[in-house]
């Protein structure tokens, strides 16, 4: 089920209302709704891969009690297999195709003649995120940061919570199991605050979003034929489009979590607005990069030992984190420039210089230092999206190459098409919003702003989001959001 679709509109004030009326006697019966609507949820997209799930949530909450067993050398048998299991789910469906491939490949490289063996089978929709949740609850339970689940329900409610379910946050067991756990009662600033982030990350995905994307796809589709400015704005309507995409997604997840009592690890906290690549990291899709900093980055050492050793761990987990978007040389090659990137920060012992605070905190504009740090570190990320983007890495180096090759061309040729000019709008009002709601991510307020005038700003935004839903409607489109397919 697609968040900005008319069945989720039904879906989601009817499980409340049940939630919060109905199944609020006691919290067991609680959670077995919520497992129950997250089943329905995602099996509203395809009910063959149920079985997949919940055969990886039992597997995953049996190793659990194997992994707290005291006898650590039993614990790390269980902490392997649970690895194991987790990743072999995602290399059969995720990356069997991709390595039997480049097999092929290599054993014609030596002169030998073999047909790969694939498996025609569809990519389980959020296989990547619910994979990772199960090896952060054994990670957690054998580092003593979370004890075994008793309750499978709860367990499963965790693994499975429909607003995350699909395409994260990625979540700890350490911060989501405690809030599955425990009571929860209805506040009504929290669900207040819950439709504002759902209203606004509708409104960034169905009208900033998909509207950036009319350019984007029509740039990188046709790009042989585009002039060098085309290419250019074709590749930064894609770096809003991909941030309005995923972050939309991560704001109606988080607004959808509160109206039912959670709070969820943020996701985005502003990227575009970061000073350099350490910075952006820190603040785009957090919940991945945090998870592989503690769970593969600190147990290869960190930087705690030489430079040496802090620059192969940093390559690897910028590598594997670009792997874990697909299984693509172009995801490698964006992970790794993203290594390059952040390599000197690391070697001048600067990617621990702007923490957590956004940039012009207690002030209304930056300084034209802080200006020039974002639009160079906006531009160094956008030139890697290029390879994100891209359907293979000769296809993103000739983008490139035509971008370079191009611009030095009169400037009269240079023509944009009309939906550039909408585009040129959508991005501006992206930057304006953002730049007024930087300082929390988590709420939407308008306190300055009289109630009245917000009632229509409320209306107008839903108006939008309702017009384009029926117009996709009317053209049977399907707008999934980008990160459904990894």
């Amino acid at each position: 089920m697609l968040f900005n679709s008319i069945e989720f509109f039904v879906f989601l004030p009817i499980v409340f209302c049940l939630y919060w009326l109905v199944f609020n006697r006691t919290l067991r019966i609680q959670n077995l709704l919520i497992l129950a609507a997250s089943y329905f949820f995602y099996g509203w997209w395809s009910y063959k891969f149920l079985g997949l799930l919940a055969l990886s949530t039992f597997l995953d909450y049996a190793y659990g009690f194997g992994v707290a067993s005291p006898n650590r050398k039993k614990a790390r048998f269980f902490l392997l297999l649970g690895i194991v299991n987790n990743l072999g789910i995602l290399g059969v469906f995720k990356y069997y195709n991709f390595f039997a491939l480049q097999l092929q490949h290599g054993l014609q490289g030596f002169g030998l003649h073999a047909d790969a063996v694939l498996l025609h089978i569809a990519l389980p929709i959020g296989i990547s995120f619910y994979t990772f949740h199960g090896m952060s609850y054994v990670f957690d339970i054998y580092r003593n940061r979370q004890k075994p689940i008793t309750e499978f329900i709860d367990y499963a409610v965790f693994v499975s919570f429909f607003p995350l379910l699909v395409a994260g946050p990625i979540e700890r067991a350490h911060h989501l199991l405690p809030q599955v756990q425990r009571k929860r009662n209805f506040n009504y600033d929290d669900a207040a605050d819950g439709c504002r982030l759902i209203l606004w990350g509708l409104f960034k995905k169905m009208v900033i979003a998909d509207g950036l994307a009319v350019t984007a796809d029509s740039v990188f589709e046709h790009y042989q034929s585009q002039n060098a400015l085309m290419l250019i704005v074709g590749a930064f309507a894609f770096s809003f489009q991909i941030y309005g995409d995923f972050s939309g997604y991560s704001d109606i997840a988080l607004g959808t979590a509160k109206l039912f009592g959670f709070e969820l690890l943020s996701n985005f906290k502003y990227p575009y607005f970061s000073r350099d690549i350490a910075e952006f990291w820190r603040r785009w899709h957090i919940s991945l990069s945090s998870w592989f900093r503690d769970y593969l980055y600190i147990p290869l050492g960190g930087s705690r030992g030489s430079k040496l050793t802090a620059v192969r761990n940093t390559f690897i987990i910028f590598i594997v984190s670009g792997f874990w978007h697909g299984a693509s040389w172009s995801f490698i090659a964006w992970g790794f420039i993203h290594a390059c990137g952040f390599l000197p920060l690391l070697l001048l012992n600067r990617n621990r210089k702007y923490g957590s605070e956004i940039v012009a905190q207690n002030r209304k504009y930056p300084t034209i230092k802080e200006l020039v740090q974002m639009a160079s570190t906006f531009v160094f990320v956008t030139f890697a999206w290029i390879f994100f983007r891209a359907h293979g890495v000769r296809i993103a180096l000739d983008y490139i190459k035509r971008i370079v090759t191009g611009i030095f061309h009169p400037f009269g040729q240079f023509q944009l098409s009309p939906s550039c000019y909408w585009a040129f709008f959508l991005i501006t009002l992206l930057l304006i919003i953002d730049w007024w709601l930087r300082r929390d991510e988590r709420k939407i307020r308008m306190p300055k702003i009289p109630y009245a005038f917000r009632l229509i700003i409320y209306v107008c935004v839903m108006q939008c989001c309702f017009m384009k839903l029926y117009q996709n409607r009317i053209e049977r489109k399907v707008q999934t959001f980008i990160y459904f397919q990894f």
